[in-house]
């Protein structure tokens, strides 16, 4: 049984509906208490119903209400067990150190709950799919282009032809050519960049593998994904939590990577040592 369900329940309180959410947070606020209540008694302290229970179990990819109740116990003896990250708001007259604890705070905590949230199962068939594809199209915008240039640079060097273009434009004429035999992801925090999920939609239409690497939850760039990878959300001031989001999608991006690499392993020791030859020699 998952450890990670009252991460879930944090991450996906604002894709839930409203009485989902009632119970979540009564669990959230009191998981001790609640890994022992009867179904109904649950509905009776979250002031809703044994429907609305039994819906927030199908809603986290639990098979009924006695499963919630093991993944409650097991969430709460492992809160128990260590200290939590806090990712604290940054304030105007925080010193440098405080500064960068507070990031480094921010930055595990997305990780450690990513490592939560990220179906394994769809990670491996992200892997299978990357590492049958004839090419890999890598879609995003903002901020998160910085992380779809990296998975560029990454594939790219084990000579596994990628492409990844800041344009929309060009986005959309790229993806009008794909074929079954392409992967196409899509990288959107939100899960709901209409720019990623019109270029994801023409992928699909086009047969191609779509993944997505976006936040824990519900969101519309699920149904335009074949595989779904899910990221952490750390929320906070100074877009400090969009930072720590972006490490959460370079842990995704790196997983695959390495997943992918490993498969290949011994044509990928050669790719990288013949990158590495030819950038040595523009070293000083």
């Amino acid at each position: 049984m998952s450890k990670s369900i009252l991460i879930k329940m944090k991450q996906g309180m604002n894709s839930f509906r409203p009485s989902e959410q009632k119970i979540a947070k009564y669990i959230i606020d009191n998981p001790k208490e609640a890994g022992e209540l009867s179904v109904m008694e649950m509905a009776k302290m979250s002031d809703t119903s044994v429907a609305s229970v039994i819906r927030l179990c199908k809603t986290l990819g639990l098979k009924g209400y006695q499963d919630l109740k093991i993944a409650i116990s097991i969430g709460a003896m492992e809160d128990r067990k260590k200290d939590k990250v806090l990712h604290e708001e940054i304030n105007a007259d925080d010193s440098p150190k405080i500064i960068l604890d507070k990031m480094a705070a921010g930055s595990i905590q997305a990780i450690e709950e990513t490592r939560e949230v990220l179906s394994i199962p769809n990670l491996e068939a992200a892997i299978d799919a990357i590492d049958k594809a004839n090419s890999i199209h890598v879609f995003s915008v903002g901020a998160s282009s910085i992380v779809g240039l990296d998975a560029q640079y990454k594939f790219s060097r084990i000579n596994m032809p990628t492409f990844m273009y800041f344009d929309h434009h060009i986005q959309i004429t790229s993806a009008v050519h794909l074929t079954k035999k392409d992967v196409a992801i899509g990288i959107s925090h939100s899960g709901r960049t209409k720019e990623v999920i019109d270029v994801l939609k023409i992928a699909k239409d086009r047969n191609a593998t779509t993944i997505a690497i976006t936040q824990y939850g519900k969101s519309p760039i699920q149904e335009v994904s074949d595989i779904v990878l899910y990221t952490a959300s750390v929320e906070n001031n100074f877009r400090s939590g969009a930072m720590a989001s972006r490490m959460a999608q370079l842990l995704v991006i790196d997983s695959l990577f390495i997943g992918v690499a490993c498969r290949r392993y011994d044509d990928v020791i050669g790719y990288l040592e013949l990158t590495r030859e030819a950038l040595e020699d523009k070293k000083y």
